[in-house]
């Protein structure tokens, strides 16, 4: 009775009005793509319109080295999945893949995938770490690291060897990936290096239109006839 009495003054006198709870430590806000270090201190790939960025570009790939490891950054104008696959040609099939889900919760997975054919599936073993994504404006934003060498395996690559780059994106359905959003995703040129920072843009089909031969000698024919006249 004498410590009950005790404590019952002790809350009276310092104001204590409750047990403290813990607060949740702030959460860090998803530090926005630079894309003015493009070319320089990473490399990075734009697919979309022309000038666009990280934030407007269909599709937005950056990498750099950071000690032992390479820091990928992925965005793409989707609510669902975004991807990169690393591949010895330019077809679907024998891929290492790595993805940011955007799941149910609203929540943004990074998952590893291999490609079979023309099917991923999921495996388990996930070489990324660090892993942060967003889910804003109907894009689906992430960034990982994953290690520049590991044990030989049939699922993940080396990446201080060359690789084509596959670049995708698609719905998801109850945070499973669906059928990338184009027939043709975009792939890289030529294979490309971690050692070597480049910004390379690639037009979307919207803005291929007058790129392709055929409109070309078409533009050429039509200017010819204006200037020669009619007969």
């Amino acid at each position: 009775c004498f410590l009950f009495l005790v404590f019952y003054l002790m809350i009276i006198y310092s104001g204590y009005t409750g047990y403290p709870f813990p607060t949740a430590p702030p959460v860090d806000p998803f530090a926005k793509i630079r894309v003015d270090d493009c070319g320089k201190t990473k490399g990075c790939f734009r697919y979309g319109k022309p000038g666009c960025n990280a934030e407007t570009c269909d599709y937005f790939l950056s990498y750099r080295r950071i000690g032992a490891d390479v820091e990928f950054e992925l965005s793409a104008d989707t609510d669902g999945w975004v991807a990169v696959g690393f591949s010895s040609d330019k077809k679907m099939g024998g891929d290492d893949v790595m993805a940011c889900v955007h799941d149910d919760n609203g929540r943004v997975r990074i998952q590893h995938f291999y490609n079979v054919g023309q099917w991923a599936k999921e495996i388990q073993r996930n070489p990324a770490r660090d892993e942060e994504g967003v889910f804003e404006n109907n894009r689906v934003t992430c960034r990982f690291k994953r290690p520049v060498y590991v044990p030989r395996e049939e699922t993940i690559v080396d990446l201080h060897l060359s690789w084509y780059y596959l670049f995708a994106w698609g719905p998801a359905i109850q945070g499973s990936i669906t059928r990338h959003d184009i027939d043709s995703p975009p792939v890289s040129e030529r294979v490309v290096s971690i050692y070597k920072y480049e910004d390379i843009f690639m037009p979307s089909a919207a803005y291929q239109t007058f790129s392709s031969p055929f409109c070309l000698l078409l533009i050429v024919a039509l200017t010819f006839y204006l200037l020669m006249g009619t007969p």
